[in-house]
């Protein structure tokens, strides 16, 4: 059953923990992309979904840190903040074994991947899970990215585990959803905080709905750093989309400049349905 679903979208802790900080307008065009995604995924009629998100020292540390990590327990347990800090409720997310032990084997011919049946799920997998299945009986299949220790997985690797996400989800028998979460320019828990570089973010989400790879490849980590701040890295996530999908056309349902969330606001649907 080919990919029925695939999207990206921020993943923010303040999305959920700050959401009346952002202006009525701004929640509106966020809230309102998040509810029309959200009805999009339904309409697929998903019977799994793989979370593409970073890494944010919730399961890894400097002793022991993973290019890519697939998680394949029976289920996940989540998030780990605090439910004042995230108004999210912890839970048990049911996982999908079976499906990631899959995908494990096709990505396993061109990369090296990590395995663990106790992933932990932080706002990075939660944020766009409420936003998307809040009732949370998904089966899940999280795949972590290291976005934060150096050496970081370069840009081509992001594309080729989306490639190879493509070719595993394709040969199974259920409907499988893909979404990606993070970024896009941000500067977490430093003074800068909250900056944005609307431009930068643009064109990476532009370079996603063109599939571009080049483009896309061409993204360095000091680069990055420079114009994108630390949390910029995270777009390792959305190049997984655009090697996931491509040959696919797009949709960008919002892209918002939400100083209050630290992000720019951005929803996009790749119309694998259509």
């Amino acid at each position: 059953m080919p990919l029925v679903f695939a999207a990206a979208l921020n993943h923010a802790p303040g999305i959920t923990g700050r959401r009346d900080n952002a202006t009525p307008a701004q929640r509106d065009v966020f809230f309102g992309a998040c509810a029309r995604l959200r009805e999009r995924l339904e309409a697929a009629r998903a019977e799994a979904l793989v979370v593409v998100s970073p890494e944010h020292w919730t399961n890894f540390f400097l002793s022991a840190m993973p290019a890519f990590c697939v998680g394949r327990g029976e289920s996940h347990w989540g998030p780990v903040e605090d439910e004042p800090f995230l108004k999210i409720p912890r839970t048990r997310v049911p996982g999908a074994p079976a499906l990631a032990d899959a995908i494990a084997e096709v990505a396993a011919e061109h990369l090296d991947l990590a395995y663990s049946e106790e992933l932990r799920l932080d706002h990075g997998v939660m944020v766009p899970l409420h936003l998307l299945v809040p009732a949370m009986g998904l089966p899940v299949v999280p795949i972590i990215i290291n976005c934060l220790a150096q050496p970081l997985p370069h840009m081509a690797r992001c594309w080729t585990l989306g490639e190879a996400l493509r070719r595993a989800c394709d040969a199974r028998a259920e409907r499988i959803g893909l979404v990606c979460a993070g970024g896009l320019s941000h500067w977490p828990a430093t003074p800068r905080s909250g900056k944005l570089n609307v431009p930068w973010d643009r064109d990476v989400v532009d370079a996603v709905l063109a599939h571009d790879r080049a483009r896309l490849l061409a993204y360095r980590d000091d680069d990055i750093v420079r114009e994108a701040g630390p949390g910029g890295h995270e777009i390792r996530a959305w190049a997984v989309l655009a090697g996931a999908t491509e040959g696919l056309g797009g949709e960008l349902l919002c892209f918002e400049p939400i100083p209050a969330y630290a992000v720019t606001g951005a929803v996009l649907d790749m119309r694998v349905a259509a």
